[in-house]
């Protein structure tokens, strides 16, 4: 085993690159009139101090753990697991196939049905998924985006054949295809129509499923691709800009749609620097609602959102520190005043996590909520001089990129010419860099080594896949042909102007339309987009 014994870094910077001090004092931060409404009180605008005036101490935050892989039936049972063993949420990882728009029996999806997620082509599919668990009682998430319109018809027509009323559903789907283009590219169509869609998802849940979250603006994924703290608040709050003045442009009512949109957020390794992130993402939020798009309701103007421990951070060596690693990460996810929580699981840098791993972490937010006394009081780190000094830093430094978005264009076209995917980028290398030179500590990666066997985690089994190509095989022959084809012309037909899509799709999946059906109508009308940048 190597080891640094005990030598510190000569410079002391956080991910943002801003320069700590070795203290903070009141030259800092001090509590002045001014400086106190910016900080606010709980629940009251700009909710630097949490969106809810109790928050934890009326209600724990939801304990939302990230699952899904291979059939539907088997990670229905991993759902039914988590419930039992507390999980207050359920949260859905879909394929790759599902994710794209392909059913599982189509040939880009060989090799990869069930493999980063659950397989999901029909509404069949989404029943199996969703089997004994009581839909009017729980709130589901579906970290979809390119499909949202399509999982969210498959979920909406599972509850109604059980007698559950769209009205009565809550949740969230992730929707956010923004951050596809820039970080992920689980993207289908182009930049516009994918706003138009984003749109009429607005349009029809705001009449039909009122309590469900259209959309969860994600800057999670931004961060897992390297981004900063600082460019991850930035390039988030950026997109949802971008998908309130889409929404606007609509015609929609930003006091109605603003109170359904949710932010999703990478809690990283940097203790302070994430809690400071959180607070500062919550008190630029409000005033961009309030003074740039004149939202006058305040619901309207809180930033709620999700948080998920990092990914990347997480290693294969010595899988065990990784739990040190989530539960410091999901501490700093309570202290920033977080709405919803998953905790990765320690093998998850290895494969998909063993139901041992998931109970494990499942326990760290337990142990945090119950044990820790962190949640007894709101904001308890609010008025520390170096909290408070990075909150105000952090604001200004996103407050930076946004305008200099702005000044590009906005965020479509800073898509379009590869700018932000150029910052993320440079972020990134820099990164890595700095790991590679060890001014940056990776315990267990690049210091502090010693040698281990990877376990053997869980794996997808053949049987499974051909089970789900057979049934999906006689699925699709018991449908009527000509009602199944009559539906999707109509969803084809409004594609082509400019009629809400949601509720055709709806139809379409009752009818059994699969998700790869829909897809290939709507590719067949917007066409696919190709990423073409230029540095």
């Amino acid at each position: 085993m190597s080891g640094n014994k005990g030598l510190r870094k000569p410079e002391f910077k956080n991910s943002s690159q801003i320069s700590l001090k070795p203290f903070y004092d009141s030259q800092d931060w001090t509590a002045s009139d001014d400086a106190m409404a910016a900080l606010g009180e709980p629940g009251r605008f700009p909710f630097a101090r949490g969106v809810q005036d109790t928050m934890y101490r009326g209600r724990l935050w939801t304990m939302r753990q990230y699952a899904g892989f291979g059939s539907a039936k088997e990670s229905n049972q991993r759902y039914k697991l988590l419930i039992n063993q507390g999980t207050t949420g359920l949260s859905v990882a879909f394929d790759l196939p599902t994710q794209m728009g392909y059913d599982s029996d189509h040939i880009m999806s060989t090799g990869e049905v069930g493999k980063v997620g659950v397989a999901i082509s029909s509404l069949e599919d989404m029943e199996l998924l969703m089997d004994g668990l009581p839909l009017e009682k729980i709130s589901t998430s579906m970290t979809i985006n390119s499909t949202a319109s399509i999982l969210l018809a498959f979920y909406i027509a599972a509850a109604e054949r059980r007698n559950i009323p769209a009205n009565a559903l809550k949740g969230t789907i992730q929707n956010d295809l923004l951050k596809e283009y820039v970080a992920r590219g689980t993207y289908i169509f182009p930049p516009r129509p994918s706003l138009r869609i984003i749109t009429d998802i607005f349009a029809y849940c705001s009449k039909n499923v009122p309590d469900w979250n259209t959309i969860s603006i994600s800057g999670y994924h931004i961060r897992e691709a390297g981004s900063t703290a600082a460019q991850e608040l930035a390039f988030t709050l950026a997109n949802g800009m971008t998908y309130v003045s889409a929404a606007l442009d609509a015609g929609l009512n930003i006091n109605e749609f603003g109170k359904r949109l949710s932010f999703f957020f990478n809690c990283h390794n940097n203790f302070f620097e994430e809690i400071a992130k959180f607070r500062a993402a919550r008190r630029l939020w409000a005033k961009l609602m309030k003074e740039r798009f004149g939202a006058t309701d305040p619901s309207a103007m809180k930033l709620r959102f999700h948080t998920q421990t990092a990914g990347s951070t997480l290693t294969a060596q010595q899988p065990e520190n990784n739990i040190v690693r989530v539960g410091l990460q999901a501490l700093a996810a309570v202290l920033g005043g977080t709405q919803s929580l998953h905790t990765n699981s320690m093998d998850e840098a290895l494969g998909l996590p063993t139901e041992k791993a998931a109970t494990i972490a499942l326990r760290t937010q337990q142990i945090i909520a119950h044990e820790s006394g962190v949640a007894d009081v709101i904001d308890p780190l609010a008025g520390s001089f170096y909290i408070e000094s990075l909150t105000n830093e952090l604001e200004a430094r996103a407050l930076q990129y946004i305008e200099r978005i702005d000044s590009l264009g906005g965020v479509v076209s800073c898509i379009e010419s590869g700018w932000i995917q150029n910052e993320i980028q440079s972020a990134a290398y820099q990164y890595q860099k700095d790991v590679d030179s060890k001014k940056e500590i990776v315990v267990g990666v690049n210091d502090f080594i010693q040698d281990f066997e990877p376990p053997f985690p869980l794996k997808i089994s053949e049987e499974m896949v051909r089970d789900q190509l057979t049934r999906l095989a006689s699925y699709k022959k018991s449908r009527n042909q000509k009602e199944l084809q009559s539906q999707l012309e109509q969803v084809r037909s409004a594609a082509k102007g400019d009629q809400n899509l949601m509720p055709l799709i709806v139809n379409a999946v009752k009818v059994g339309a699969t998700l790869g059906e829909i897809s290939d109508v709507l590719r067949s009308v917007f066409g696919q987009y190709r990423e073409s940048v230029k540095f």
